[in-house]
């Protein structure tokens, strides 16, 4: 008697080369970085023979321990940069598909489903992986720009000075001329970074303050982007830069300030962020030394 089988589709589009979609797709240690569906899970362990009729074997786990199995298949067919095709060690198949569009990368699985699940709790769990995935690879785009300053003023008048409603909106108004933040600068508070843009509408930043500590060290976590009054967090317009840091630190030395700012940015606005955070680390310190 046959058995008939149920093929499920998912798919997405990554912003980065194949070749580099590929190499996190298949690399040990990139593979556990993204391969759970959920952050209380984890791939604690990947044993691969990547190669035509390799096997591999893969430990999933919840990370409280309470329950884990052994991912295991063998490799039939591999095609660089093109295609993957593997038997379950329940003889399910299971092949993914990357295909280059440009600067972009589309990833197609098709796996047979099991019998133990709803079909829509598997497509669910599935998805929730390759979208882990997609994050993994496009936050790897991600670059820590540094950027430092001499001020010839004590750390706590830089600190007030970075941090003050009226003299945070004078030197970064270098960025945006009305640029302004909602909110507190206490451990752990959310913080809107806003501004306007050239038709005047409201945009900005939707962020968390990491840390602070008075004089010495702020670190700002960025997680979405604000348009008028609605707050972004989740999506593809986050998702390859959510979690990025901007990190001002103060260095004494004397009368004097080291201040070095660590800013977490993507290829997009890396041209812009050299450009302009000079010039508005120049203006904080006019300000600061007037």
């Amino acid at each position: 008697m046959s058995t008939e089988t149920t093929n499920i589709t998912i798919e997405t589009t990554i912003n980065a080369t194949i070749e580099k979609v590929w190499k996190a797709w298949t690399n040990d240690e990139d593979i556990k970085k993204w391969c759970f569906a959920s952050p209380d899970w984890h791939m604690p362990s990947v044993n691969q023979d990547f190669r035509n009729g390799g096997n591999f074997s893969n430990r999933m786990e919840a990370k409280d321990g309470s329950f884990g199995f052994d991912f295991e298949g063998t490799f039939d067919s591999i095609k660089e940069n093109e295609l993957i095709e593997i038997t379950l060690s329940d003889g399910r198949k299971w092949h993914t598909r990357f295909e280059a569009h440009g600067g972009t990368t589309k990833v197609i699985e098709t796996f047979e489903a099991e019998n133990e699940n709803p079909l829509d709790m598997q497509e669910a769990g599935w998805q929730a992986i390759l979208d882990n995935f997609k994050k993994h690879v496009e936050k790897s785009n991600i670059e820590t720009l540094i950027f430092t300053i001499n001020i010839n003023a004590p750390a706590s008048k830089v600190y007030d000075v970075m941090l003050g409603a009226d003299t945070y909106a004078q030197w970064t108004g270098v960025f945006n001329e009305g640029s302004t933040y909602e909110g507190s600068w206490d451990k752990g508070a959310k913080i809107l970074f806003v501004g306007t843009d050239q038709n005047g509408d409201r945009g900005g930043m939707v962020s968390r303050i990491k840390e602070n500590i008075p004089n010495e060290y702020v670190s700002i976590e960025h997680l979405g982007v604000l348009k008028g009054n609605e707050e972004i967090t989740s999506g593809p317009e986050v998702d390859g830069w959510s979690g990025s840091c901007e990190n001002y630190i103060y260095k004494s030395n004397g009368d004097a300030t080291l201040l070095t700012v660590e800013l977490d940015s993507n290829q997009e606005y890396k041209s812009y962020f050299e450009d302009n955070y000079p010039k508005a680390l120049q203006k904080l310190k006019e300000i600061c030394e007037d």
